[in-house]
């Protein structure tokens, strides 16, 4: 009677939990980004890379989810909160133990015990056969095992979305590699095509310094300006073997193993519009590494009960059934038949503070959890605002350099035009050459830069993860 109304008050006091209740924190952000014009806000973030149209990018990304170590490293972290979240569940149960042992005693006569059992009669020696089961269950009156447990699946929340923040960043980190070496490519083509310029200029020169028409001067700076070009086409192929070496990586292959498929130069591909929400507080809900921070908060205030849990009792009951016998064939009878059971109760009464400094520290820790949650939305609005504006600035400059470039090719035609004829110096046409080979090259660079700030825009909005509310956990792609 006793065991079950001590049942039945372990059953109403563990519908209580100590410590604070979890509320999801509220961001003061504003109703829309400072460069939200540029947002696609009907379009699908999801795959954003198609919206590339490079297949080859395409494969690329997925080998580097499939296959990128950081990534294995971040999916077997989630693993481990997996498992650690399954452990806090289990310790809310009751466990179950078989056991079995055989001891055989034989007692010296020169000790009292064994003088005394010989004296009774009692044989000096025996094999002793018991097996049985043990059951030990804490009850969780005051709520710390599920204070525990919410902390535990908080954490494992924690692990996917982190996963997904690796993810996205190797995506996104693998996009940036292959628009740079397609940057590097187009601007190595610029340089290889200047240098033909120049190399054909430098042998007009030389036939009119044979001539007799020219004089050497101009054939050293037009031989000075051909060397010009081709020394800036080192530093351009050692960054593009650095890009194949860092996709190489990427996909978690060795370095060199790509270079036959992205060896030979190809079209930078046109920067599409970002797509997502362009409300800020979206990022609450699409940021895994915001995510991440939020339920890393969560599991800081369960850890506060946890804490606060250790100033009531703790009280667990015990029991064993089996049979003992010191023969086999009496092993299961009834006479061998042993059971016992009990209640135990561990009360911290006086610890010199110690359950105090544990509540304290918990509390520390749930603040600074919040402070970086806090950093996290303001990083992640930071790093929206800056990809946009820089999206934009580079559109607005690859439409500026695209003039340039044009009205320089046409004033280097008059220029080689006019020298050949001798109106002009060739001065004039090295000045042509020099303003067009800078035009061109940083047309080429910023139609990189202007695809890698759409990657970045992609990555900060998201990148094309998604946020379930119901179960409070980060779903893939």
């Amino acid at each position: 009677m006793r065991l079950h109304f001590l049942l039945l008050g372990a059953t109403v006091l563990t519908g209580c939990a100590v410590g604070p209740t979890f509320h999801p924190p509220v961001a003061a952000l504003t109703p829309s980004f400072l460069g939200a014009a540029a947002i696609d806000t009907q379009a699908q973030p999801a795959d954003w890379w198609r919206g590339f149209n490079d297949p080859l990018l395409a494969t690329l990304i997925a080998r580097a989810v499939a296959s990128n170590t950081d990534i294995a490293q971040a999916r077997a972290r989630l693993a481990q909160s997996r498992a650690a979240a399954q452990g806090a569940g289990a310790a809310l149960l009751p466990t179950l133990d078989a056991t079995g042992d055989v001891t055989t005693l034989s007692q010296s006569l020169e000790t009292p015990i064994g003088a005394v059992s010989t004296g009774l009669g009692l044989p000096r020696g025996y094999t002793q056969y018991a097996v049985g089961t043990q059951a030990s269950w804490e009850i969780d009156l005051f709520g710390g095992l599920r204070r525990g447990r919410e902390a535990a699946r908080a954490d494992l929340a924690a692990s996917a979305a982190s996963t997904g923040a690796v993810e996205t960043a190797i995506s996104a980190e693998t996009a940036d590699a292959y628009l740079t070496l397609r940057t590097l490519q187009a601007r190595l083509d610029v340089a290889i095509g200047q240098e033909r310029n120049e190399a054909l200029l430098t042998d007009f020169v030389r036939q009119r310094v044979a001539q007799g028409v020219s004089a050497d001067r101009e054939l050293n700076r037009s031989a000075a300006a051909l060397e010009g070009v081709r020394a800036s086409m080192a530093p351009l192929r050692a960054g593009i073997a650095a890009q194949l070496n860092r996709l190489d990586v990427l996909v978690g292959e060795q370095p060199g193993s790509n270079r036959a498929l992205l060896g030979p130069a190809a079209a930078i591909p046109l920067a599409p519009a970002p797509a997502g929400s362009a409300a800020p507080t979206e990022l609450l809900r699409r940021r895994p590494d915001v995510i991440a921070a939020e339920r890393r908060l969560a599991a800081a205030n369960a850890r506060i009960g946890v804490a606060v849990a250790d100033y009531y009792p703790h009280v667990s009951l015990t029991g064993l059934f089996g049979v003992a016998s010191l023969g086999t064939s009496s092993l299961f009878t009834g006479n061998a038949v042993q059971a016992s059971g009990g209640a135990g109760v561990r009360w911290r009464l006086f610890d010199f503070g110690r359950v105090d400094a544990e509540v304290a520290q918990a509390r520390g820790r749930e603040a600074e959890a919040l402070a970086a949650w806090r950093g996290a939305v303001l990083s992640a609005a930071e790093d929206v605002e800056t990809a946009l504006a820089r999206l934009a600035e580079a559109k607005l400059e690859r439409e500026s350099l695209v003039r340039q470039v044009a009205a320089l090719t046409t004033a280097r035609a008059q220029a080689q035009d006019a020298y050949r004829v001798g109106v002009v110096a060739l001065i004039d046409v090295t000045d042509a050459d020099r303003d067009l080979l800078s035009a061109s090259d940083r047309l080429a660079a910023v139609r990189g830069e202007e695809s890698r700030a759409a990657v970045a825009a992609y990555r900060a909005l998201g990148g094309g993860w998604r946020y379930d509310a119901r179960t409070r956990d980060v779903a893939s792609r």
